[in-house]
């Protein structure tokens, strides 16, 4: 069931036939992914529908702007897989796939023959990807994983937040999204593997490894040096500045990352002289001299707008930038010339991300309505 592209290039996995048993975020964001890039994904979802087509509000003509976010290029068919044809059907579309991936609770597939085992002796050049909440061990198979959950188990929300404050969780579902990307590494990986021995394998992510990886140098901070960092604000613990800093109108976010962008940055304040200052003269000792450089830096800052001060610190080569709400930042990639926003069967979403010198992204469909390609997609089945 290759997709017509209308004579445009096709992506890089361009005929690629993609199993989506997942819902919610993780899954389907990575196997749109996967779509936008060639690949003709069957996203089966349940005579109720995936859950996001509820999470609403807001919507646009009535369907959830979430389930839009992350569901472009995909055909819907909706299968019980309690009723017997339905889940011949459903079989044979994991008979057929290059991938399947799936984001039930670890074993919920196995009573329906789905299991990976199972899938895999019928179809053994088949890559199946399971994304869980804890892993598929013992301790963690019965856990349910939502990525609230995650966000307060893995240390995340201890870390965000004023420091006084309460704990907070991230503004998305940030470790649904990096489970999301892993879960496509591992897809392509041994996709790749597959090229040398004919054969698929079994991928698992779980979001909780995920969080513990993503949280990098937090984790880091404790695995590696037995520190347990805790909230600090807008301010980063291994440097300085790298926060929000007052300007005559409002905050700018103000990064000098070495040494070198330090002096670029004091040299526009007009302060060129703390760069040499032995308090400030290396990002250590910004660090652990930062309540007394903040005031320096604000009293120069607060002179001007935060505008002002944005083109001048940027034409310097210092990287800062202003606290936009989503429209800001949809129209400042617009600005700059990053067409964030493609429409999709009069429907616009967010580009994908990627950009290719050899091939390209497709935006071929929109994100289907339940079981919209039921009927052609049963009757591809029963061929």
């Amino acid at each position: 069931m290759s997709v017509d592209l209308g004579g445009r290039v096709k992506g890089p996995l361009s005929g690629l036939l993609v199993a989506d048993f997942s819902r919610i975020l993780a899954g389907p964001y990575a196997t749109m992914l996967l779509a936008d890039l060639g690949a003709d994904v069957v996203k089966v979802e349940s005579p109720g529908g995936d859950d996001t087509r509820s999470w609403q509000p807001p919507v646009r003509d009535g369907v959830s702007t979430y389930y839009l976010a992350v569901n472009r290029n995909k055909r819907s068919i909706a299968l019980d897989l309690k009723d017997p044809s339905d889940l011949a059907a459903a079989q044979e579309l994991a008979r057929r796939a290059d991938v399947l991936l799936e984001n039930f609770r670890p074993g919920g597939l196995a009573r329906f023959g789905l299991d990976y085992e199972t899938v895999a002796e019928g179809n053994p050049r088949l890559i199946y990807a399971s994304i869980s909440g804890f892993g598929s061990g013992p301790g963690g198979a019965e856990l349910p994983g939502y990525d609230l959950i995650v966000q307060a188990i893995s240390g995340l929300m201890s870390l965000t937040g004023d420091p006084s404050g309460e704990p907070y969780r991230a503004g998305i579902s940030v470790f649904d999204v990096m489970a999301g990307l892993h879960a496509t590494i591992g897809v392509l990986s041994a996709l790749n593997l597959r090229h040398e021995t004919g054969r698929g394998q079994h991928v698992e992510v779980n979001l909780l490894s995920s969080a513990l990886s993503g949280l990098v140098n937090q984790s880091s901070a404790y695995v590696a040096g037995g520190v347990v960092p805790l909230r600090m604000g807008n301010s980063h613990p291994s440097l300085f500045p790298y926060e929000p800093l007052p300007c005559a109108d409002g905050e700018l976010i103000i990064t000098a990352g070495n040494n070198g962008q330090f002096r670029k940055l004091v040299e526009v304040l007009g302060v060129p002289e703390l760069a040499d200052d032995p308090r400030f003269d290396r990002n250590e000792k910004r660090t652990a001299h930062r309540d007394e450089l903040r005031p320096l830096l604000v009293a120069r800052l607060t002179t001007r707008t935060k505008l002002e001060w944005f083109r001048d610190i940027i034409a310097a080569g210092v990287p800062c930038g202003p606290i936009n709400t989503v429209d800001g930042g949809v129209a400042f990639a617009e600005d700059i010339g990053l067409d964030p926003v493609v429409t999709v069967g009069g429907i616009p979403t967010v580009r994908n991300p990627i950009t290719f010198s050899g091939s390209a992204a497709s935006y071929r469909l929109p994100p289907p309505a339940l079981d919209e390609h039921g009927d052609e997609l049963r009757k591809w089945l029963m061929e």
